[in-house]
């Protein structure tokens, strides 16, 4: 079984282009806009056509079809179109599904994309209004009458659990947003330019839902990314320096369930990424040590002290201080935090920078860039690497 021996997929893929819109709070346009500009900076970024193109990957939540995309941007004949689900868990996910489709010979020229008006539009951080009935929603049944509607309210019972058992105080989270913000205030892209914060000024804002505060809390973004997946061989003839998929997975931890696992025995990890963590260690025959950069997902600054545990950079209940010394470069973007809400495609995008070496925050000689999606739901994970 494939989450007990390493797999086959490292090396037959590589992400070659990368592009965006603008990050903002009102887009002014329709996501299905934002997905084709996304598309196309993509392709120009990779020296490519629209009729180059003929694998499509998205998220389950996109608004914008396979077929509708690539009817708007120009794409001909398609012969791999997936979606993968779990929200932010699916963004590493659909550079997997691509990277399998590149390297099985479906299709050539795979992009993955995601495009949102999540702040002008839909907000997902207003939670749960209404939902047609699923066995998928059942568990939600048991926690919404209790007041548990948001995201910030279900990661708020884990991250609860977390400081009790560990004897820390919340301000430990303040390391992760923290750092984000200072990645941010160098990145012209970023909401959040020019604008670092100190730990003081996270202890200062106000609680969202205890023991998370509003800067322990992402963006809502709208705007547009685009990832553009082929062979290697293909990709030794285009303009950029390829970013080799050396590993790719997905994971779903026992009792498994969408951001509201509170009946496993342990509250204090991710089991799902743990699974994640697990399957690329071994594919890519590397270690924590041999990581230059990661890029965590950061939708709210607990999940990603847990996903340093999962991963064996420290200790359970150390990555505060991990983060605090700051020996491993740590969401080079801002993140979520403090770039962009982008369902962690951006983070994506971050990492290939990194293994260019066109980061506005660029780790010197980035060899390994580790990128991860969503916490607390079914997940996916990335690791990048320089081909030869």
């Amino acid at each position: 079984m494939s989450v007990r021996h390493a797999d086959s997929l490292g090396g037959r893929a590589a992400i070659v282009g990368i592009g965006a819109t603008e990050f903002s709070k009102d887009s002014g346009r329709s996501e299905l806009k934002l997905a084709v500009e996304a598309l196309h900076a993509a392709l120009d970024d990779a020296g490519l056509a629209p009729a180059d193109v003929d694998g499509l990957v998205t998220f389950t939540m996109d608004t914008t079809p396979e077929i509708t995309l690539a009817q708007a941007a120009g794409i001909g004949e398609l012969s791999f179109f997936s979606r993968v689900h779990y929200g932010g868990g699916a963004a590493c996910a659909t550079v997997q599904q691509a990277a399998l489709a590149v390297a099985t010979g479906i299709a050539e020229v795979v992009v993955c994309y995601r495009a949102f008006n999540e702040r002008s539009g839909r907000r997902f951080g207003s939670g749960v209004q209404q939902r047609e009935p699923s066995a998928e929603g059942t568990a939600l049944g048991w926690n919404l009458p209790f007041g548990l509607l948001t995201p910030a309210s279900w990661v708020a019972m884990a991250a609860r659990r977390y400081l009790h058992t560990y004897g820390l105080t919340p301000d430990a989270f303040g390391q992760v947003a923290v750092s984000g913000r200072r990645y941010a205030a160098t990145n012209p892209a970023a909401y959040f330019y020019g604008r670092p914060i100190t730990l003081a000024d996270h202890a200062a804002s106000r609680w969202i839902v205890e023991p998370l505060r509003l800067l322990d809390c992402c963006q809502e973004t709208d705007g547009g990314q685009a990832i553009v997946v082929t062979s290697p061989e293909r990709a030794r003839d285009l303009p950029q320096p390829p970013a080799l998929i050396t590993a790719a997975a997905q994971g779903a931890g026992r009792a498994q369930e969408q951001m509201t696992s509170f009946y496993r025995d342990d509250l204090t990890g991710l089991p799902e990424m743990g699974v994640v963590a697990r399957q690329l260690w071994r594919t890519a025959a590397l270690t924590p040590s041999d990581i230059d950069t990661a890029v965590l997902y950061d939708h709210f600054t607990p999940f990603v002290l847990l996903q340093l545990e999962e991963f064996g950079f420290c200790g359970k209940g150390e990555a505060a201080d991990f983060v605090a010394e700051g020996a491993l470069p740590l969401n080079t973007h801002g993140g979520q935090i403090g770039e962009a809400y982008l369902h962690g495609m951006n983070g994506i995008a971050e990492a290939v920078r990194q293994i260019r070496g066109t980061s506005v925050n660029q780790s010197p000689d980035a060899a390994h860039v580790l990128v991860t999606a969503g916490t607390g739901v079914p997940t996916s994970g990335l690791i990048l690497g320089r081909d030869g």
